[in-house]
């Protein structure tokens, strides 16, 4: 939590060290005690006011890099309403939360108004007719003009 804390406020805003609960059954979890992180108010949930890139664009690929590259399971835990995130560092992500993540709806002041979500959710035959008939779906930098949304991995679109 500590070295987050150092890197990442200048990324992602104030932040503070808290004790969170951990999984007792994750190995060497630690206790909890300065095993969390809360940033206060996140830049980046904040300036794109989009659901679906925090969720795709920071909760998910920061989790699978703790887990993967760093050895430590990571749950974070973004609100939408007050814009803070929770770091619990020891705490692995269970399907119910990422279910919860994945399910998050539009923001009010999503710059899309949805129409990513919309564009993600479709079918490939409707995504096909989406990009045919509308615009919004240029909306998302990860996907080019005539490119199939399929070609781009799920972890990575908007």
């Amino acid at each position: 939590a500590w070295a987050t804390f150092v890197a990442g406020t200048w990324l992602m805003g104030e932040c503070e060290i808290n004790n969170v609960e951990v999984d007792e059954n994750s190995g060497d979890g630690g206790d909890g005690v300065n095993q969390g992180l809360l940033v206060k108010r996140c830049r980046f949930l904040e300036e794109s006011g989009c659901a679906s890139v925090c969720v795709n664009s920071c909760k998910i690929p920061t989790q699978t890099f703790f887990a993967q590259n760093m050895g430590l399971p990571l749950l974070m835990e973004p609100n939408y309403e007050t814009f803070e995130c929770q770091f619990s560092f020891g705490r692995v992500p269970t399907a119910e939360t990422e279910l919860v993540a994945e399910l998050t709806p539009c923001l009010q002041r999503c710059p899309t108004v949805g129409s990513l979500r919309a564009l993600h959710d479709a079918t490939a035959d409707s995504r096909a007719n989406d990009r045919k008939e509308s615009s919004d779906s240029d909306n998302c930098p990860m996907i080019k003009p005539g490119q199939a949304v399929e070609a781009v991995p799920a972890e990575t679109r908007c």
